[in-house]
């Protein structure tokens, strides 16, 4: 059950729903207990906010262009220095100026060029399977974390995982981890004018002393069937359900995270809020919303959020590669710089990764709809903050982009130098239904060079 519904049922138990409705609903939680063997490392990194851009993102057109090569392979655009004298493509003039604070990475390897298949292995480390479903990098972490407590205010009271507007539908999910530690999903886009953080106050029928009085009874009937010895597995993820529906009802902190109150007009302009890409379907320009949901996250993270999820834009360009580009690129591009430096002014880049990810990038080809096909075999992606390098551009792929060159960065190995930073030992096994060990990443290996 995704978090968002599992929230929504704890809330509607706490309002009126049985106690055996709500068990029931708890029902298909699994069982998943940390080994002992895992090694805690020091953290470098507290939180992670991950940019996804669905569909396969143009490598040529973004971070690792080849303005040598001929026009069939290069596209249409031209390419800019950034301070440190590499290149990028022109799309991004904006992100050139914090390259500084980041590294891009031009060597990550994948699996397969199917769209479901290489969005689960992202989100996941894990090729998808028939037998085992596997938790979502998200998950993992809420598992392994929890809530970040907050600086001289206690324990934080945040969901751990949150996905901005929604978590991808080919991600997958909570795989063998019980239910509550999947995405909080928003339902609603920052970006919009109806932005509406759903089944996120107490209904307008209901007073709070009766909402006290309800909890109030659910806590009796609660310690009762913890009396009889129910199953406490159960009982207790039920319990965190309600718990962290009401922290999320009442608490006015927490509220106020998921809201874009008192953010400044310099603040908007940072991050591009009126860039605008191609003309739509009515013949006029529209803002994207990618600013606001980057602003978004960014508070998220202060307010003790662990993982955050942000998706933006279709990217599947296999046909007109040039226009999915300047319609997209601009609010990205700007985005991008607005979220780094951000970040960085309030003192939050050291301790949070900024990640940039698509499932796979693009053949080094256009085709013949002046578009270019799936590629899993190389592709970019870019990250920053969270004690990885400042300034550095990782491997590097041949001539046209095929293949990677020099220091070929498999996705696993990605996903397991993150998880150190956080203090998480990818090695560490989790168990399955109880029984069956599962290392967090399997094969997985530090990319230390990737490290400040």
């Amino acid at each position: 059950m995704p978090r968002r519904q599992a929230i929504q049922a704890g809330v509607c138990g706490a309002l009126g729903l049985t106690l055996a409705d709500a068990l029931q609903l708890s029902a298909a939680d699994k069982k998943a207990f940390s080994q002992a063997d895992g090694e805690r490392k020091q953290a470098k990194a507290h939180s992670v906010i991950q940019l996804h851009l669905p569909g396969g993102f143009q490598q040529q057109e973004s971070f690792d262009p080849k303005p040598e090569a001929p026009i069939a392979i290069r596209g249409e655009f031209g390419v800019i220095h950034t301070p440190q004298g590499d290149v990028i493509s022109d799309n991004f003039p904006e992100t050139a100026k914090v390259l500084d604070k980041a590294t891009l990475l031009r060597s990550v390897v994948g699996k397969v060029p199917d769209h479901g298949l290489a969005t689960y292995h992202l989100s996941t480390g894990y090729p998808k399977t028939a037998v085992i479903d596997y938790p979502q990098m998200g998950a993992v972490v809420s598992h392994e974390l929890g809530s970040q407590p907050i600086p001289n205010r206690g324990e934080g009271n945040m969901p751990p995982y949150v996905a901005i507007p929604a978590k991808h539908g080919f991600s997958g999910g909570t795989g063998f981890l019980g239910s509550k530690y999947g995405a909080f999903e928003i339902g609603s886009d920052p970006g919009g004018r109806s932005y509406q953080v759903r089944d996120f106050s107490i209904p307008p029928n209901v007073s709070r002393e009766q909402f006290d009085r309800r909890l109030a009874a659910r806590a009796i009937v609660e310690r009762r069937l913890q009396g009889l010895k129910t199953d406490e597995n159960k009982l207790d993820t039920t319990s965190d359900f309600y718990k962290q529906a009401e922290s999320l009802l009442t608490s006015e902190r927490a509220q106020a995270a998921f809201r874009l109150d008192g953010e400044t007009e310099e603040t908007y302009k940072l991050y591009g809020r009126d860039v605008v890409g191609l003309r739509g379907p009515d013949n006029r320009f529209h803002p994207k919303g990618l600013a606001q949901r980057l602003i978004v996250a960014r508070r998220l993270v202060e307010a003790g959020v662990r993982f955050v999820t942000v998706t933006y834009g279709s990217w599947d360009c296999h046909t007109g590669v040039k226009k999915t580009t300047l319609d997209l690129m601009p609010a990205l591009d700007h985005g991008i710089k607005g979220l780094i430096t951000d970040l960085d002014r309030r003192g939050l880049l050291d301790t949070t990764i900024f990640w940039i990810t698509s499932e796979f990038g693009r053949t080094p080809k256009i085709n013949s709809d002046a578009g270019r096909d799936h590629h899993a075999r190389c592709y970019s992606n870019l990250i920053a903050g969270g004690g990885f390098t400042r300034g550095q551009v990782y491997g590097s792929s041949g001539p046209t982009g095929a293949e990677a060159e020099r220091d070929a960065l498999p996705l696993e190995n990605l996903m397991f130098t993150i998880y150190h930073q956080l203090g998480i030992d990818a090695n560490k096994e989790l168990l399955a239904f109880g029984t069956r060990p599962i290392e967090i990443i399997k094969g997985g290996k530090l990319a230390a060079a990737l490290l400040g």
